[in-house]
């Protein structure tokens, strides 16, 4: 059986313990068998060997070969650099190893957080002496005493209580304190009153309680395996990347094993070939890729975290642009959660409630200001806001009242009220406020225009009435009751006063009068329903999913323009009991609210729409959000709300908790990917130009070019900032008019290799030969003479293509800001990043062209002004060519 549905006695029992507690030996034979209470990781990879496998997957190993083969090269020819080729590779590796074992790392902080939940020491009874021990030594069978202000370290079920209230907020999400009781229970455990869980808070009265349940054991051990086990899958940008490696790999390979057999064809030696075969290769690698999608990806996050997303992960920053539904909670939110009284339902009318012409003695507002735990200190407002906000329509209206509280029988959810019994001006009174359905049926009186009268059927139903009026508002509507209490009959010695008792809550909460109806707001944050709009407009679903009642769910829907026509609204009973094929057809509908929701419930969801197809972003906040948030594609955490498990368990989070900043991250999301696109195309087309003068050499026995080291400058140097510029590109206006990525969509499709390869990259491939050929004749070389490596006119030859290549390059940078539209449309001037990249890109060629360190590290040599003149308009030649392309493909 249950443990919670067992008598103390049995409970005890089966546990083997006594109220005495344990005794020592047994505890420390007990702490043995089932370790200690701390929650423990699963089988997790060790950090180093993490940070190893940093430099095994895929785009590595690709790297690892091109080091590999100019590191073999440098010791079949050697005085190329090939060798400085290798090391500067290999360093390439390094830095993006460490750039996401840093990311790794940051994952792991998900189970610390969980164990700082959990209290150091505990008060515990062993042997019948009450003392205080460390809460990791707990074992099943303690007692555990528990007193305001306690976090509990450990499942137990409760043998004693005086009015105990446990905050579940970090293991359910639900805010409101619940009571409980120490009596047996038919209940769910979660459910169960008489139990309380390892990692909630004691927020009033005392108990004492026998431990059943510690370490991974408890619900929160449950949760934390839960999230550990839950492994994410490569986001959408990396598994491109993946793909766009190895469709690079497959082409570098496939040419060089080519141009190595057409060698032996045309008689070439067998390690000239090979030579030759390595340098096209890696010719071919785009080793700068690698760095620049990460530091592109890292601007990115920095540009949304200005917009208060904090994205943790990098590649999250660009699969928030493929989401395709967001599963929103309300409160907080979608809405300011600042709950503020609005409307009253009174005398058979609805009043505002901002209207304070009330008498001073209205009853329903005595209510409001008795019937509550908050406070008013230091000018402002304190305690739970929906009662705040009572407190605050009390003081405003009415004013204060000399009171004295007797007795509290404090709200939990299934009662579903709060009572207290207080003394105003001698006279006893009870007031009790709560949900409709709750309060009603213990009204046989109402208070109408003053006077009580009896209350009929007719009356029940306006008020039902009322109160549906209100919730279809957006409403949270609480029912407010009041009668006389005329205590026991004692009297003061001293005064001759009567002096009240707090009955049983039966007879207390009996026979009352049903005062009226006050309806609270919680306003939608104002910038909301343009970006729902967005969301709408850029073909992602948005559904809503809340605790609130599915009334005040729909009209807040309403409001902020997530619903516009006929809702489909589930319940949480309701989804309880259906299957998953049942689920599937709900979450078909276009429109969408989940309302009575828990947490827990978020994981199903998110499972069940990520088989249908889609990428799915989760917001949450507590806990129990946990699991869902790491299963999604992105979770997304509350900075403000949220608990500390739930921000490690996110890819992003909130820093002020806003519904808007999600669109927002969204559409830099979609930016961020268009800008990889943008950079890929960028750095491929230099490709073409490192690789011509390879076939050139080979098809027409010309001296090689263009040397290794050169390409090595311009792929992880001179393309550097450029690029990462074309990544710091604004989203368009058009971004989020745009339905999400198909998941067929690639990132390296025709339409970027075509545009690389075929159409810019031959034009570069064009200055470059031109540049040194040029230079060739204009020093006097013939047709067929082979010039040695340190050669001065060869030098100075290769240094023209190197750096036609560079000034082509600068055009190309322009070109490449849109694949579709025109940059003059764009606005040719606004993206700065840009000229401090080619401004960058020149002072690195001027260093390379005219300083001796440059000349000794790259092979090169001065060359005159008027070369750098000659080569200028290839840049011109081909940012127009790109304009027309863009002109004739718009038309």
């Amino acid at each position: 059986m249950k443990i919670s549905s067992l008598s103390k006695e049995d409970a005890l029992r089966q546990l083997v313990s006594s109220e005495n507690g344990l005794s020592e030996a047994e505890a420390a034979k007990r702490l043995s068998e089932n370790g200690l209470n701390e929650i423990s990781a699963v089988a997790r990879t060790p950090l180093f060997l993490k940070f190893l496998g940093q430099f095994t997957h895929f785009l590595a190993i690709l790297l690892w070969i091109g080091a590999g083969l100019s590191f073999l090269s440098a010791y079949l020819h050697p005085g190329e650099g090939m060798s400085t080729l290798g090391g500067a590779i290999i360093g390439v590796i390094l830095i993006n190893a460490v750039f996401t074992f840093i990311q790794e790392f940051r994952a792991e902080k998900a189970l610390e957080a969980l164990k700082k939940l959990l209290p150091m020491y505990v008060q515990t009874i062993r042997e019948g002496v009450e003392k205080e021990i460390p809460a990791r030594e707990i074992v099943p069978g303690d007692i555990i005493m528990l007193a305001e202000g306690d976090m509990i370290p450990a499942d137990a079920r409760l043998i004693e209580s005086s009015t105990l209230k446990v905050n579940n907020a970090s293991l359910t999400g639900e805010s409101e304190a619940s009571l409980r009781d120490h009596m047996p229970a038919q209940d769910e455990l979660l459910e169960s009153p008489n139990i309380v869980f390892a990692g909630t808070a004691v927020t009033s009265g005392s108990g004492k309680a026998l431990v059943f349940a510690t370490g991974m054991g408890t619900e929160f051990g449950r949760i934390a395996h839960l999230t550990s086990a839950v492994e994410p899958s490569l986001s959408p940008l990396q598994k491109e990347i993946v793909k766009a490696t190895r469709l690079v790999a497959t082409i570098a390979a496939l040419v060089g094993i080519f141009f190595f057999g057409l060698g032996l064809f045309i008689g070439r030696s067998f390690w000239e070939n090979f030579i030759f075969a390595i340098g096209i290769t890696v010719a071919l690698i785009p080793e700068g890729m690698l760095p620049t999608v990460t530091l592109s990806l890292a601007m990115a996050s920095q540009r949304m975290a200005k917009r208060k997303a904090l994205i943790k992960s990098l590649s999250s920053a660009e699969t928030l642009g493929c989401v395709t539904v967001v599963c929103t909670d309300k409160t907080g939110t979608l809405t300011q959660n600042r709950m503020t009284a609005s409307k009253i339902w009174k005398d058979d009318q609805v009043i505002d409630a901002r209207d304070h012409g009330l008498l001073a003695g209205d009853m329903l507002l005595q209510t409001a200001l008795l019937c509550n735990n908050a406070r008013f200190a230091e000018n402002e407002y304190k305690g739970d806001p929906t009662e705040a906000a009572l407190l605050k329509l009390g003081r405003e209206s009415i004013g204060g009242i000399s009171s004295q509280r007797i007795a509290e029988i404090p709200f939990d959810s299934e009662r579903k009220r709060m009572t207290t019994l207080c003394k105003v001006a001698d006279i006893g009174y009870v007031f009790t406020k709560g949900a409709m359905e709750s309060i009603l049926p213990l009204c046989s009186r109402s208070l109408v225009g003053g006077a009580q009268q009896q209350m009929d059927d007719m009356f029940r139903q306006k008020a039902t009435e009322a109160c549906h009026q209100l919730m279809d508002m957006g409403l949270r509507v609480l029912a407010f009751a009041y009668k006389e209490y005329k205590g026991q009959g004692d009297r003061d010695k001293g005064t001759g006063k009567e002096i009240l008792h707090a009955a049983d809550p039966q007879s207390l909460e009996a026979d009352l009068v049903f005062a009226g109806l006050i309806g609270l707001e919680d306003p939608p944050r104002p910038e909301v329903p343009d970006a729902i709009r967005k969301c709408h407009a850029a073909g992602i679903k948005v559904i809503m999913i809340t605790g609130d009642g599915s009334r005040t769910a729909l009209a807040i829907a309403r409001e902020i323009e997530l619903v516009r026509g006929e809702a489909v609204v589930v319940e949480g009973t309701e989804f309880m009991k259906m299957d998953d094929g049942e689920l599937r057809k709900k979450l078909a509908a276009k429109e969408l609210i989940f309302a009575r929701m828990t947490p827990k419930h978020k994981m199903r969801v998110v499972s069940i729409l990520q088989e249908e197809g889609e990428r799915v972003a989760v917001t949450g906040d507590g806990v129990n959000d946990a699991p869902a948030l790491k299963k999604a594609d992105i979770g997304i955490s509350m900075g403000v709300a949220g608990t500390d498990v739930a921000k490690e368990a996110a890819d992003m989070i909130l820093l002020d908790d806003n519904f808007a900043t999600i669109v927002s991250a969204v559409e830099e999301g979609r930016a961020v990917y268009e800008n990889i696109r943008k950079f890929i195309t960028y750095i491929f087309t230099s490709n073409i130009p490192e690789a011509v003068p390879y076939l050139a050499y080979i098809l027409l026995k010309i001296p090689l070019p263009l040397t290794i080291m050169q390409i090595l400058a311009v792929d992880l140097g001179t393309d550097m900032l450029p690029a990462l510029a074309l990544g710091t590109e604004r989203p368009t206006p058009s971004v989020m008019k745009q339905p999400p990525r198909s998941r067929d969509k690639r990132l390296l499709d025709f339409s970027v290799i075509s545009r690389a390869y075929l159409f810019l990259g031959p034009i570069e491939a064009v200055a470059c030969m031109f540049g040194f050929f040029y230079v060739m004749y204009e020093g006097g070389w013939h047709w067929g003479t082979m010039l040695q490596p340190d050669n001065i006119l060869y030098m100075q030859a290769t240094t023209a293509c190197l750096t036609a290549i560079v000034i082509s390059q600068a055009g190309n940078v322009f070109a490449c800001r849109s694949s579709g539209e025109s940059v003059f449309g764009l606005g040719l001037l606004k993206n700065r990043m840009i000229f401090m990249g080619i401004g960058f890109e020149l002072c690195l060629q001027l260093f390379i062209v005219y300083t001796p360190w440059g000349n000794s590290i790259f092979s090169s040599a001065p060359i005159s002004l008027h070369i750098w003149l000659i080569l200028l308009p290839f840049a011109f030649l081909l940012f127009f060519a790109d304009e027309l392309r863009k002109t004739l493909t718009r038309s």
